[in-house]
Parts: structure tokens; sequence; C-alpha cells
């Protein structure tokens, strides 16, 4: 049933909250709710998706699948929760095998790996700190061993850390941004490189924030304009092997990172998932 967009004719009449109404004279109502999420904080970082309130929404029962990533093996980093886990979810329901590297968070690395086994897929976990070259050398030894190639590396695992001032930021905190948003992502790109042929797909996962700022976020903030930076010079490095290089730049979302950086705000509303974000690194593949 297609509807019109209806307007008062604005002669004092009450149209009853009606917004839309089609040929037939039927109407569509809309009511607006204010949305509202209960305060939340974890010291932690990484933080654990498991436990937050309300969950956060990962998987579009509403998608399609058509086979995308029939017989293609993923790498996904930080792919235990978040947009990672989206995305995962996402490859999987296309037909990828899904491999996820994360630090600690057990419990989510769990859930997601059952889900996607209730989808049908396959799914490995590889526990580690990406900071680490050696950890970097067994998340491909590990995935050539057992599916014996690589077509998608999506560096997507990350860390932000929220301060007011540049000079709260300690010579630690900024090390610590850079080396486990950039150094990393240049590890594991590095090393699983040397396995992927014409065809296949490198994804980085940078921020809406590199383009726009973010007062409080100055040392992340610089960590994602590094990986715009990576990105565009890797595909036209590449781009003569048919290896393509592609980054992704989410907005605000409501995961167990923006928890630990929220300092239990009441007004996390003003964070929420990024529309569609399994899907636009799908379509980027």
């Amino acid at each position: 049933m297609s509807y019109k967009y209806y307007t008062s004719n604005n002669n004092g009449q009450d149209d009853y909250g009606l917004k839309y109404i089609n040929e037939q004279g039927y109407g569509l109502i809309c009511k607006d709710y204010k949305l509202e999420f209960p305060p939340q904080h974890q010291d932690t970082q990484p933080g654990m998706e498991y436990l937050m309130t309300p969950r956060p929404i990962f998987n579009n029962p509403y998608y399609r699948a058509s086979g995308k990533l029939f017989n293609k093996v993923a790498i996904i980093t930080g792919g235990d929760s978040g947009i990672g886990r989206a995305v995962a979810v996402g490859f999987a329901k296309e037909g990828a095998t899904v491999v996820i590297a994360y630090y600690n968070e057990h419990e989510d690395a769990k859930e997601t790996k059952e889900f996607i086994e209730k989808l049908g897929g396959t799914c490995i976990l590889l526990a580690g700190d990406i900071k680490d070259t050696s950890f970097c050398d067994k998340i491909v030894d590990e995935t050539i061993k057992q599916f014996g190639k690589i077509d998608i590396l999506v560096n997507n695992a990350g860390v932000q850390y929220q301060q007011k001032s540049l000079l709260d930021i300690t010579d630690e905190q900024f090390d610590l941004t850079m080396k486990t948003n950039v150094y990393a992502m240049f590890y594991l790109t590095k090393r699983a490189l040397k396995h992927m042929l014409p065809g296949t797909s490198i994804i980085n996962v940078t921020s809406i924030t590199t383009f726009k700022g973010e007062p409080e976020l100055i040392d992340y903030v610089t960590s994602k304009g590094a990986i715009v930076g990576f990105t565009r010079s890797l595909a036209t490095n590449l781009a003569a092997k048919n290896i393509r290089v592609n980054a992704v730049s989410p907005r605000g979302i409501l995961d167990s990172t923006s928890t630990c950086m929220l300092g239990g705000r009441k007004n996390t509303n003003t964070w929420f998932r990024c529309p569609n974000a399994e899907e636009q690194v799908i379509h980027t593949k």
C-alpha cells in the first residue's frame, strides 16, 4: 500500500497526527517518542558488550543475503562486538568464513561465534594483543593453516580515551592509542598482504571524526586520520595488483567502547548505532 505525504489544509481542522494518506483515503499516523538509554559506564577498555543495557543491535533480520561472499575467507579484528560483530555476522550471512581476532572479551566473542554458527557459518576465534607482532603472525598463520587463503582483511579494532584537554593526554595514552589503532593495522596488513591475490580486499575502519574533529578525542582522531592516509596511499600502491583498499567512516555508535568513554553520562542517547554498518562494509568489499 503506497502513501503520499499529507499536508494540512490550514483551515484549523485537527489532523489527528496524520502524516501520510493514500489514494483510498486511508492515513498513517506517526508519533514521536523520546528514547533514552539508562546510565552506564565501564572502567576498563575494551568494554564488554554483554554487560550493556540495552544490548547494541548487530543483526538486521530483514537483510536478505545473496551469496556475495560465498567461499571467501575474512579476517576481522575486533570482530567480537560492536561494528566488528555486525560485520562478522553480515559477512557470514553472505557466505564468508570468518576469523575473529579480539583482545580479551571472551564472552562477547563466544556469543558472536555461536550466533554465526547458528546461521550455518564457520567462525574461529583468536585472542591476543594486535599491538604484538607475534600475535599478528599468529592470526595470518592460523588462517592460512585452516583455510588456505585470505580474501578479505577488515582492520576494525581500536581504542579511544576521552580527555577534556590536550594537557590531560599522557605520553603513554597517546602511544597506546597510536599503537593499537595504527601500528597494529600496519603490522597485520603487511603480514596478510603476502597471501592476498588479485581480487582480494582490505577494508580499514576510520571515523567521521577525522573530517570534523572531536575536541575530547584528540589522539583518537589523529590515529583515524592516519588510517585515511594509509588507506589512500595503499590503495594507489596496490591498484596495479588488483587488490582493493577502502575505508569506512562510521559516525557515533552505542557499543562497549562508547560506554567506556561516556563516563556514565545519562545522555547516552546521543550515541547510536550506525545504520546498516555491516552492509556498508559488505558493499565496500
